[in-house]
């Protein structure tokens, strides 16, 4: 059975900085492309970043880049994304997925088989 368990999440000023974590099980780690989605209030679903194992390259949407580091641990089946500068549009539900990795296209949820059980990320003073 596929279970991402991830972690992480928290209430945090604008400016600060959270370490989300996914830990994945039931699955071969480096077979699928890990991807980081969000989810806001009244907005759709949306991909953050995404690592992809079979090149270790790393891909991030416009509005993260520069703040935001996804990274992998294959030794513990464990995916982060380091999020720093944070900013009220920032907060969210945020996922981790996995699925076979889509050039151009990674950032669209259709692709994802396996999804995790979310994690909140909220930025307030």
């Amino acid at each position: 059975e596929v279970q991402f368990v991830e972690s992480g999440g928290g209430l945090v000023l604008p400016g600060g900085s959270l370490r989300l974590s996914c830990v994945a099980s039931g699955f071969t780690f480096d077979d699928y492309a890990i991807a980081w989605f969000r989810l806001a209030p009244g907005k759709v679903r949306e991909g953050v970043s995404c690592f992809n194992p079979s090149d270790n390259g790393t891909h991030y949407i416009e509005a993260v880049k520069d703040r935001f580091t996804i990274s992998s641990d294959n030794t513990k089946n464990t995916v982060y994304l380091q999020m720093n500068s944070l900013r009220p549009e920032d907060t969210a539900v945020y996922y981790c997925a996995a699925g076979p990795f889509q050039p151009k296209l990674w950032m669209f949820s259709f692709f994802y088989d396996y999804w995790g059980q979310g994690t909140q990320v909220t930025v307030s003073s």
